[in-house]
């Protein structure tokens, strides 16, 4: 059987989140379909199977001055557009904003391509500016509604699309996969009292990702009791140095930035904090549950709620936490409910190997051969 010809478009392929879920669904691509990856920018973090046509349209990094940025969206336009023709592209697949603008422009000259695009991160919420949020109600709308389907990584996210963005072309939602990782944590050792919980975040170290509501709690804590180690980098990180040097427990906390191997230092690690104000899909969480970490989240928009409690609803009081069916939520930004949640774990070490023990079963439903079987339907139906 021949088969049919399939892109997919990024910006580039550094280490985000969509970056993960395309290089994973690059594996299993390739089994199917002729597959082309078109990146605008030569960043590439991520291994790319030697079966995929890589095609890099500027062979520097994203990091240029804007304007050079601006003449290279326009020049993005035209060589894309000649590849899709010259590859014989038939279903063309973009993640992210900007290039998802980019498959809904070149629909209208290219009616006969399949022009699939994939929101990543909540809408209304996911925004830089004003600006950008009056863009985005403007064109989201005139150009996402010219493609063929859209598919996001939560339930949140397209009704989002749907409610606020005016998008009425077939959404549907296709969870983050993940390869279940060789190294995983044995829930038993949790029966061992230990005298300090080894906590780990993985993350950008930006607003978003609030890791100081972290390192606050941990000051409200026994300086003995806990220890932090963040993965990861960003513009926050000489904050969150000097933040640790205020509470006086920096010999407790270690930024370790940016990893290859994640999974090495989740498993030496006893529980997973995500303190974002909000999500996509958190990535980092369900790496930390496919490992079998015990998991706290806040239960921001969008992604944890699904992941650690069936998506079904909770109501959290204020400083205070609540037990999920595969982890703990707290309240965005609650110091003092994510303090109750880290002394809870610590001085129950039977939720720590529950919490274990339900991670590891929880991830199995996100097994990439799963995820992706449901992403080849969503295709060619």
């Amino acid at each position: 059987m021949t088969k049919k010809n399939l892109s997919i478009l990024d910006i580039s392929l550094t280490s985000g989140g969509a970056e993960k879920v395309i290089s994973l669904l690059l594996k299993e691509l390739i089994k199917d379909y002729n597959v082309t990856l078109f990146l605008f920018y030569n960043e590439i973090h991520f291994d790319i199977p030697k079966e995929v046509n890589t095609v890099i349209f500027n062979k520097k990094g994203p990091k240029q001055p804007v304007h050079l940025k601006f003449f290279h969206a326009i020049s993005f336009l035209f060589k894309y557009n000649k590849m899709l023709r010259k590859e014989k592209i038939q279903y063309a697949i973009s993640f992210l904003a900007f290039p998802n603008l980019v498959n809904g422009i070149l629909s209208i000259f290219n009616p006969s391509i399949k022009m699939f695009v994939s929101e990543r991160g909540f809408p209304s919420d996911n925004t830089t500016s004003k600006l950008s949020l009056y863009i985005s109600k403007v064109f989201y709308p005139m150009l996402y509604n010219r493609c063929y389907k859209l598919f996001s990584n939560s339930e949140y996210i397209n009704q989002d699309l749907k409610k606020n963005f005016g998008i009425k072309i077939p959404m549907e939602v296709i969870y983050n996969p993940i390869d279940l990782p060789e190294n995983t944590i044995d829930p038993k050792k949790y029966q061992e009292h230990t005298n300090t919980l080894k906590v780990i975040n993985v993350g950008s170290i930006n607003t978003r990702k609030n890791q100081e509501m972290i390192i606050k709690a941990l000051s409200s804590l026994s300086s003995n009791g806990f220890n932090l180690t963040i993965l990861g980098d960003g513009p926050l990180k000489e904050n969150l140095k000097e933040l640790s040097e205020k509470y006086n427990i920096e010999d407790k906390v270690e930024l370790k930035g940016k990893v290859k191997n994640v999974n090495e230092h989740l498993v030496k690690s006893d529980c997973f904090v995500l303190s974002s104000y909000t999500e996509g899909f958190p990535n980092a969480l369900l790496e930390a549950i496919a490992a079998g970490l015990p998991s706290i989240s806040t239960n921001c928009l969008s992604g944890p709620l699904e992941l650690l409690n069936n998506n079904e609803d909770v109501d959290i009081m204020q400083g205070s936490f609540y037990k999920a069916k595969y982890g703990i939520l707290v309240n965005n930004n609650d110091v003092e409910g994510l303090t109750k949640a880290l002394n809870y774990l610590k001085e129950n070490p039977t939720e720590l190997e529950k919490y274990s023990q339900l991670s590891l079963i929880r991830a199995k439903e996100y097994e990439l051969g799963s995820i992706y079987a449901k992403f080849n339907q969503f295709i060619i139906n």
